[in-house]
């Protein structure tokens, strides 16, 4: 994930876009995964697209913060890594859930490509909060609380809500 992150950052990711101006595709292939008729590039994917995009109020209502988003991608990550203050504890969570937010955009505009499985967009935000559950689990010893709270309350589960 940090590889893709890293090329996510620099806009290095195989997009449509991206794949169109190297030559892999045509024109008429460079739409958006999402059907939404836009040409596919990391900004439009991950920040405006009617469907992915629209998971980002979702994470921040979640979470408990309100915002609104940059059209730049590294503009949006610095922004939702600062948007609850400058302690390293919130900063590196935030920063996680970030990274598993694109992370599980990809994988979904991935999944529609080439195994034509859709997701909704809560699902989509189920498997961010899992996936960040399951992260905190394995990486903390000390972190015991459940789905329930953790689904309720996750700043308070950290101990900076």
């Amino acid at each position: 994930m940090s590889i893709f992150a890293w090329r996510l950052l620099r806009d290095r990711i195989p997009t449509k876009s991206n794949l169109l101006a190297r030559g892999v595709i045509d024109a008429q292939a460079c739409l958006c995964a999402a059907g939404c008729g836009i040409v596919e590039n990391a900004r439009h994917l991950f920040l405006e697209c009617s469907c992915f995009g629209s998971i980002w109020p979702l994470l921040r209502s979640w979470i408990g913060f309100d915002g609104v988003d940059h059209n730049i991608i590294s503009d949006h990550f610095t922004q939702f890594t600062y948007c609850t203050g400058v302690l390293k504890s919130r900063k590196s969570y935030l920063q996680l859930v970030w990274l598993l937010t694109v992370w599980v955009l990809w994988t979904e505009r991935n999944n529609r490509l080439f195994h034509q499985k859709v997701c909704s967009l809560v699902q989509l935000l189920d498997k961010v909060k899992y996936y960040s559950l399951w992260w905190l689990k394995a990486n903390k010893a000390v972190f015991v609380f459940g789905e329930h709270l953790w689904w309720s309350s996750p700043l308070s589960c950290l101990g900076i809500g």
